[in-house]
């Protein structure tokens, strides 16, 4: 277990923020590399070009090692949305066939597969939200002859509740259904394991539990999915042997074909990489238990209420979603905000999502808050 890391963020003692899920709050180190990169940017002169790769490359292998993969499986993107349409362009689906997602699952890894699945004359086959929590019962279940594509996350984001990834992992080779993963709300809190897991392909955004920069995510790509066609063309994902002024048709032999243009972002990759350094160190097997600690505590306070919210052995152990018994007040957020306390509202829940700068204390005052503003 590790103990509160709060000296590591500037959080003051006076806030309780519960939003990690949204945005989570920079490290120190990760702000000292901001202004450090941004200084650099001011003296352009001084920047080498060939080593501009260098900072693709390291953070690539930096989030390989959180989901035990190798570098050559990770492709530096903007988005999820842009490694899940990575995927949808390279996967084959056709007329009778379904894509299965979850009810309410988050857009970026819904939209395009709607948009594939009209084109193809395909249908989507929606699993339906467990009374229990539990999702993996449904879909294994739907997953059957007629599935091409299972397009689903770690976790639900509006509660937490859980999928086993490995077992989905295990019908979709059983069926020969390709597997894309939003782990956005799973790697970097959460034990990740692709080799167990087998996803044709895995998308996820930096700037949640990656403690990371906006507008940058990662992609990875099975071996057998490493040879599809890039959303873009451009000099980073082609031959690096090309010299200046030279062309190459011939495509980066790694998921590495698959990385946005501008890719070596002078400022976001050298705070992505201190930020997940840290998350390294800390180890993702420790940093999941600690914050199920205080996902535990949470989990109490609001059962001695009446609150429902996902039983434990089916949420994450990161955050988790409460509901009271008269549903979630209209104005709750604000009025929260108003006494310094931070959480969000997500379909019918309260999503509560710490992170290694909350202790007890801010568990305290977040239910000191919810008795002032929530009627029982």
């Amino acid at each position: 277990m590790l103990e509160c890391q709060r000296h590591l963020f500037d959080v003051p003692r006076e806030i309780a923020y519960f939003n990690c899920a949204a945005f989570s709050p920079f490290l120190l180190s990760v702000a000292e590399a901001g202004h450090g990169a941004v200084q650099r940017r001011v003296h352009t002169w001084e920047i080498n070009s060939t080593e501009l790769a260098d900072g693709a490359d390291r953070a690539r292998a930096l989030f390989a090692r959180l989901i035990n993969a190798e570098a050559d499986a990770i492709a530096v993107t903007p988005a999820t949305s842009y490694g899940i349409a990575v995927a949808a362009a390279n996967l084959e689906l056709a007329a009778g066939q379904n894509i299965v997602v979850l009810q309410d699952q988050f857009p970026s890894n819904y939209y395009v597969w709607v948009e594939k699945a009209a084109q193809a004359g395909a249908t989507m086959q929606v699993v339906p939200r467990p009374a229990n929590g539990d999702w993996t019962p449904g879909v294994l279940e739907a997953i059957g002859a007629d599935t091409a594509i299972a397009a689903l996350p770690g976790c639900h984001w509006m509660d937490g509740s859980l999928l086993d990834l490995a077992a989905v992992g295990v019908r979709c080779r059983e069926v020969g259904a390709a597997f894309v993963i939003d782990a956005t709300q799973s790697t970097g809190a959460q034990r990740l394991d692709v080799a167990a897991i087998q996803p044709d392909f895995l998308a996820c955004s930096a700037y949640k539990w990656l403690l990371s920069p906006y507008t940058l995510a990662f992609l990875y790509a099975a071996p057998h999915r490493r040879d599809g066609m890039p959303l873009e063309l451009h000099s980073g994902n082609h031959d690096p042997s090309q010299q200046h002024g030279t062309y190459s048709a011939a495509l980066r032999q790694s998921a590495a074909r698959y990385d946005m243009g501008e890719r070596t972002n002078l400022t976001s990759l050298p705070m992505a990489c201190a930020a997940m350094t840290q998350l390294l160190d800390w180890g993702l097997g420790e940093i999941e238990e600690s914050l199920g600690r205080l996902t535990d505590k949470i989990a109490d306070e609001a059962a001695r209420r009446g609150y429902a919210h996902p039983p434990r052995q089916h949420r994450a152990r990161h955050f988790i979603g409460v509901t009271p018994p008269g549903g979630v007040p209209t104005g709750l957020v604000e009025a929260l905000a108003a006494d310094n306390v931070y959480v969000a509202p997500r379909g019918p829940s309260i999503r509560i999502s710490p992170h290694l700068h909350n202790d007890v204390a801010d568990i305290d005052r977040l239910f000191a808050a919810l008795d002032r503003h929530v009627p029982l």
